[in-house]
C-alpha cells in the first residue's frame, strides 16, 4: 500500500513537472512542427542569445518592449492558399505569431510591435529605411527576414545585408537581432550568404528554408501545402514559420536567468562597411528642377505618396545632394506604359532604368544602385527620359550614403 501510495505521489510530482514545464515552455497556437523538422531550423546552437534574454528579463520586470520585424512581403503578412490551410484555426502570418510569442509571454508588460515590411523590397532599400521605419521607433528587438527578396549571387546584397545588421548592431541603444531565412518552395533562397554575416556576430538564427526542404524531401509536406505560389508561405507555411519562432524564443525564455548581460558590439565587418549613415529621402526631398515632374499622390504609392511623377518622357529632374554611394527608388509598373529613364552624376551618365515590369506580380517598389565612391562630396543628380525614349517614369526619392 506504501508503495503504491510513493507511486501515486511520484506519477502527480511528474505531472506538475510536466504542466510546470509545458507552461514554462509557452505552448504554440498550431501543432505543426515536428521535433526533426525544429532540429533543421535550429542549425546554429552556438548563437548568443544573451541580448534577447535581457530584454526578456526587462519585459519579465515589466518594463514596456518593442518589437520590431523587417523584411519583404512574407514579412508584410502575404499569405498564400495552400492545400491544407483548411487545417489551420486562424490564419495568421509569422510576424503575426512572433508577436503574439510575446504578448502571451508578458501579459504584465507593454508590448508594441512594428511591422515593417514592404512586399517585393529587398535588404538594400531596407538598410537605407531603417532608420525612419524601424529605429526610430527604439526597438528593443528586431527580426530581419530578406532572404527570399535578395538575390545571394550579388555582392551587393551581402554588403547591404551585412551593413544593415551592423547598423542594428551599433545603434546608440542596440536591440536584440534576430535573423529569419525564409526561402521558396523551389529551393531559392539567400541563407547561405546571411547566415555568414549572422554566424560572424553570433546572432541567433532560425531557418525555414532547412526545415521545408527536409519536409519536401521526407514527405511529410509537400509544396502545394507549404505554398500556393512557390514564393510566399500558406498558412500552414506561416504556422510552421511561427512555431519555430516560438520555440527558440522558449529556449531562451528557459535559461534567461542563468545568462550574463550581452556585451558591446565590436565585431569586424564581414564585407566592407560602406554604407554609413544610410538615408531614404523622398517626402523632405527639396529638388533644384522638376521640369516635367509632379509630385504624386498616394493612390501611386503608399509607402512613398510623395514622389514625383513624369508623363511625358520630356524635361528632367535635378537635386543636388551630399553623398558617398546613391541610390535610385522608383516605381516599375505592369501597365506597358513606363519607359526607360538615365541617370547623371555632376553630368557624366551613371545609369538607365526601365521602369516597365513585364509580366510581373504588380506594380514593384525598386531599388537600384547608380553610383558608388570613395568619397563623400556634393552632387548634381539629374534624371531625365533616355534619348528617344517615351513614356512614364514614378520616382519615389533616392537612397544616398556616406
Amino acid at each position: 500500500m506504501k508503495l503504491i501510495s510513493l507511486m501515486l505521489l511520484a506519477a502527480l510530482a511528474l505531472g506538475l513537472s510536466s504542466a510546470a514545464c509545458a507552461e514554462d515552455a509557452l505552448p504554440a497556437p498550431t501543432q505543426f512542427l515536428t521535433d526533426a523538422l525544429y532540429e533543421k531550423a535550429d542549425a546554429w546552437k552556438d548563437s548568443d542569445v544573451r541580448a534577447l534574454a535581457a530584454v526578456m528579463r526587462k519585459a519579465q520586470s515589466g518594463e514596456p518592449v518593442t518589437v520590431a520585424a523587417i523584411g519583404g512581403s512574407i514579412t508584410e503578412n502575404t499569405i498564400s492558399n495552400g492545400k491544407s490551410d483548411g487545417k489551420v484555426p486562424v490564419r495568421r502570418s509569422y510576424a503575426e505569431i512572433f508577436r503574439l510569442w510575446w504578448e502571451t509571454r508578458f501579459p504584465q508588460a507593454k508590448i508594441t510591435f512594428i511591422n515593417a515590411g514592404i512586399g517585393g523590397t529587398d535588404s538594400y532599400l531596407g538598410l537605407h529605411r531603417l532608420r525612419r521605419d524601424v529605429m526610430s521607433k527604439r526597438p528593443d528587438v528586431v527580426l530581419v527576414e530578406f532572404a527570399v527578396n535578395d538575390d545571394g549571387s550579388k555582392s551587393l546584397y551581402k554588403t547591404s545585408y551585412d551593413n544593415l545588421v551592423r547598423r542594428l548592431l551599433q545603434a546608440e541603444n542596440p536591440p536584440a537581432v534576430m535573423l529569419l531565412f525564409m526561402g521558396q518552395t523551389n529551393g531559392a533562397t539567400a541563407q547561405n550568404v546571411q547566415a555568414a554575416v549572422g554566424k560572424s556576430y553570433g546572432l541567433p538564427m532560425v531557418s525555414y528554408i532547412n526545415a521545408i526542404n527536409s519536409a519536401m524531401k521526407t514527405g511529410v509536406y509537400s509544396a502545394g501545402v507549404l505554398s500556393g505560389d512557390t514564393v510566399h508561405p500558406s498558412a500552414v507555411g506561416h504556422a510552421l514559420t511561427g512555431e519555430m519562432l516560438w520555440r527558440y524564443l522558449n529556449g531562451v525564455y528557459e535559461k534567461k536567468d542563468a545568462l550574463d548581460p550581452p556585451a558591446p558590439f565590436d565585431a569586424p565587418p564581414v564585407t566592407a562597411d560602406k554604407y554609413l549613415n544610410p538615408l531614404l529621402l523622398s517626402e523632405t526631398l527639396m529638388p533644384d528642377k522638376t521640369d516635367g515632374f509632379e509630385r504624386g499622390t498616394a493612390n501611386v504609392c503608399r509607402y512613398y505618396p510623395r514622389g514625383w511623377i513624369n508623363q511625358s518622357g520630356e524635361g528632367e529632374f535635378t537635386v543636388t545632394l551630399s553623398l558617398k554611394n546613391l541610390g535610385l527608388l522608383y516605381m516599375r509598373t505592369i501597365d506597358k506604359k513606363s519607359g526607360r529613364y538615365e541617370v547623371w552624376v555632376d553630368g557624366e551618365r551613371a545609369m538607365t532604368v526601365d521602369g516597365n515590369f513585364p509580366n510581373g506580380w504588380g506594380n514593384a517598389i525598386t531599388a537600384t544602385e547608380v553610383y558608388t565612391s570613395d568619397v563623400s562630396g556634393e552632387h548634381r543628380v539629374t534624371v531625365r527620359a533616355a534619348q528617344g525614349h517615351e513614356g512614364k517614369l514614378i520616382l519615389l526619392g533616392f537612397l544616398t550614403s556616406d
